[in-house]
């Protein structure tokens, strides 16, 4: 993932992280104040010998003090020094006890010994400290002095008394909450980084360009009021999921797609919104002076009649069976260039009927009559039907609804379309939030008009061509 992928994913996930980190800091205060404070004084003791008359002599007894400091560091924590201390403060421990509450130290090269203890008691905290450093000079002392001598040739001297500290140095509230803080940001950072790699939803154009190297060609804004308004190009024209449409129309124009113009609009799985993206993207192309053959190809669930509200109970199957004639049941739409062929009755073979040779001659026929075919198609994983429709047309747009349709459905559907041989025309976003790190205007635009042209500079219209030269654009033929 590059940088901008961190980002997004901390702008998505910016609550969890904020919650993770006030929860660690809550817990650290939790445990912070329910800890007892613990005080820590501590004793310094200076280790020397008896003076030399000569250099060399006071070289040797440095040398001899520095390698008896280690042995009286690690003597401080014996019961030999800690047993008077215990009887002389009438102390209510063990040695062994006693022992783990005291530190002993001593700096690399010095000949100092620092005794630090630590107690629930400020007061007995330094009485101690202050009592281990009496009791190691005196054991010292009698430790060092040889046998039928009357002194030690080795002196420890405290150079530091113990004083009753204020303040604990157990728990560290602030380095707690610090702590607690960090660990906590760690903790939401991760658990939002493992959500977005364990997230197999589609939700910007990089997962789509991972499945397919099909061209992302759009990507509808989504709109809360797009089932109170499915026409959106008609009823808001001004509307950024109206100028999303615009942008695939543009886009669509520079297709190759091998002199064809006719497109299968399907999905992976139904609620993708590829019915009302049919429709809409029929009405951009009719705005844009473009003759428009939009055909419900969709026979088990047909959508296109109920959303603009025209008869469909004649339609697509009755031209297929011969039961009707294509002039009488294609239907004008609008005060625009668009036509109409609804769905018609529901077959009980419409894979069947969606692939005869009746299907293909129908569909020459409006490719001869149109400028644009558009068929709205049934998903294409639990139907074949959208798979051998697009063997039919020149290509298949696959709509993809982002933040709803996971890269395993959208992988099966561009399979399906494969296997046949179908190509792949384009994908379309739908859906596409308008705020937040998914939002609409971090790309969709760029889809729109990143690598497009405006309208009026699209490629010239090669039936328009004919009309300026004389041949007339045919009505719908009477092909079943």
């Amino acid at each position: 993932m590059e940088l901008s992928d961190y980002i997004r994913i901390l702008r998505k996930n910016w609550v969890i992280i904020v919650i993770a980190t006030l929860l660690g800091v809550g817990v650290a205060a939790v445990f912070s104040l329910t800890r007892t404070p613990v005080y820590t004084a501590s004793s310094t003791v200076f280790v020397s010998t008896q003076a030399g008359a000569t250099v060399a002599e006071l070289q040797q007894g440095s040398n001899f003090t520095q390698a008896r400091v280690e042995t009286y560091v690690n003597l401080v924590k014996t019961p030999l020094v800690i047993d008077p201390v215990i009887a002389e403060l009438d102390l209510d421990a063990t040695a062994a006890t006693l022992s783990k509450s005291v530190t002993a130290t001593a700096p690399l090269n010095t000949t100092l010994i620092t005794i630090a203890v630590t107690d629930s008691d400020p007061v007995r905290a330094a009485d101690t400290a202050n009592a281990l450093a009496a009791s190691l000079t005196s054991q010292v002392e009698k430790i060092e002095t040889p046998n039928g001598g009357s002194t030690s040739p080795v002196r420890l001297t405290r150079v530091q008394d113990a004083t009753a500290p204020t303040v604990p140095s157990s728990p560290n509230v602030p380095l707690n909450l610090a702590l607690g803080a960090l660990i906590g940001l760690a903790l939401g950072i991760g658990f939002a980084v493992l959500r977005t790699v364990l997230d197999t939803r589609i939700r910007t154009a990089r997962d789509v360009e991972g499945i397919t190297d099909s061209p992302i060609i759009g990507a509808i804004a989504f709109d809360a009021k797009a089932k109170e308004r499915p026409l959106i190009v008609h009823d808001d024209p001004q509307s950024p999921r109206s100028e999303s449409f615009r942008a695939l129309r543009t886009n669509l124009q520079f297709l190759d797609m091998g002199g064809r113009d006719s497109f299968v609009i399907t999905s992976s799985v139904p609620s993708e919104g590829k019915t009302t993206s049919t429709i809409n993207l029929a009405i951009a192309l009719a705005d844009a002076g473009k003759r428009v053959a939009l055909i419900d190809a969709d026979l088990r669930k047909p959508k296109v009649a109920e959303y603009l509200g025209i008869e469909g109970g004649a339609g697509l199957t009755d031209v297929l069976i011969g039961r009707a004639s294509l002039a009488d049941v294609m239907l004008p739409w609008g005060q625009r260039s668009l036509f109409v062929l609804p769905a018609g009755r529901i077959p009980p073979n419409p894979s069947e009927l969606l692939g005869s040779d009746q299907m293909r001659t129908l569909l020459d026929a409006l490719e001869r009559d149109f400028d644009v075919v558009l068929c709205d198609a049934p998903p294409l994983l639990p139907v074949t039907d959208a798979a051998i429709l697009a063997r039919r047309t020149s290509g298949a747009i696959v709509v993809v609804a982002a933040g709803r349709t996971n890269k395993r459905q959208l992988d099966g559907a561009v399979d399906a379309l494969i296997t046949v041989d179908a190509k792949v025309a384009g994908v379309v976003m739908s859906m596409v939030p308008t705020r937040g790190p998914d939002s609409y205007y971090s790309y969709g635009y760029g889809y729109g008009y990143g690598y497009s042209t405006p309208p009026e500079a699209a490629k010239p219209d090669r039936r328009a061509q004919r009309r300026r030269s004389g041949t007339k654009n045919p009505k719908p033929s009477q092909a079943t």
